[in-house]
């Protein structure tokens, strides 16, 4: 750990990790906010294709569109509908029911869906640290819903809880399925542009097909610049920054990112929105870190990491 906050004085670097922290640890909050006026789907949908419009300029601009070919696009086209489709639009369509804070925590979650499905089909062997971690991990999900039991008879809530776990499996399958075949890109932006178009133009399908009510006169300021912020911020700046840290630092360093990002947006939730933080949620999040962080606890962690000059 000294080594890789050392690496930190990287100024470049420091406002990659920051930014990365920072911005992922917003996203829940700003997807709550910007439900508050307009319909999911919208929110999720104009998020995916103004995130494919800036990604189509920039890559214009640095003349590097081109077609991907046909396998190329249904490989991007799977991990657009898994990751995009299906955990990123039911996860904002479950925080029209649920806290930002509680969505945070549950997505928290998702190495550990990732990790089971992993050891499922052979890529991943099991261990007693690993068991040790899926147990912390199922106890913290235990301690969330411990106060708030009588909650889920509310069906409104208990479908939003649900969309949150259709949401983590799509997550996970979309990570494993990369895994699986072992895909690796040329050119990230370019492949990024095709998953956004897609996901951009079947979520604003979906929105105009299953939105009863869609009054644009009733969207807020307020929901408007939260999802303009989730495209420019969330889905590209917080992408450039995370794959320029990857370029300084091992990934596994960088993975200690998805532990901070959970505590801002917990933090965040409280302070600005007024979410009620007990001290049996507060516990259920340090199961939950810590059962994910066991789960892939590496030595890589606290090895140094050799800074290539940027």
């Amino acid at each position: 750990m000294p080594h890789f906050i050392s690496a930190l004085k990287n100024y470049k670097l420091t406002f990659a990790v920051l930014t990365v922290a920072i911005v992922w640890g917003t996203t829940f909050l700003a997807i709550r906010i910007a439900v508050e006026s307009i319909p999911a789907w919208f929110v999720a949908g104009i998020r995916q294709f103004l995130a494919a419009m800036i990604m189509l300029v920039i890559l214009f601009y640095r003349k590097e569109f081109k077609w991907i070919g046909w396998k190329n696009l249904g490989y991007q086209i799977i991990f657009s509908s898994l990751m995009l489709i299906v955990a990123n639009g039911m996860t904002t369509l479950a925080e029209e029911s649920v806290t930002s804070s509680l969505t945070s925590l549950i997505s928290a979650c998702s190495p550990i869906v990732v990790f089971l499905g992993s050891v499922a089909i052979g890529l991943q062997k099991f261990s007693f640290r690993t068991l040790m971690g899926v147990l912390l991990c199922f106890s913290g999900i235990i301690f969330i819903f411990w106060d708030g039991i009588d909650d889920l008879e509310n069906p409104e809530y208990a479908m939003g809880v649900f969309m949150l776990f259709i949401a983590i499996a799509g997550w996970a399958s979309g990570t494993i399925f990369t895994k699986k075949m072992n895909i690796q890109s040329k050119n990230i932006s370019l492949n990024l542009f095709y998953q956004f178009a897609f996901a951009g133009i079947i979520q604003l399908m979906f929105a105009l097909l299953f939105t009863e009510h869609y009054n644009f006169d009733n969207w807020s300021v307020k929901s408007i610049s939260a999802m303009i912020y989730l495209s420019v911020f969330g889905s590209v700046a917080a992408f450039f920054a995370y794959h320029y840290a990857l370029t300084k630092v091992s990934p596994v360093q960088v993975s200690i990112l998805a532990y901070v990002n959970t505590v801002i947006s917990i933090f965040l939730s409280w302070l600005i929105l007024n979410e009620e933080i007990s001290v049996t949620f507060i516990l259920a999040a340090f199961l939950i870190i810590l059962g994910v962080f066991v789960i892939n606890y590496n030595r890589e962690m606290f090895k140094r990491q050799r800074i290539r000059n940027s």
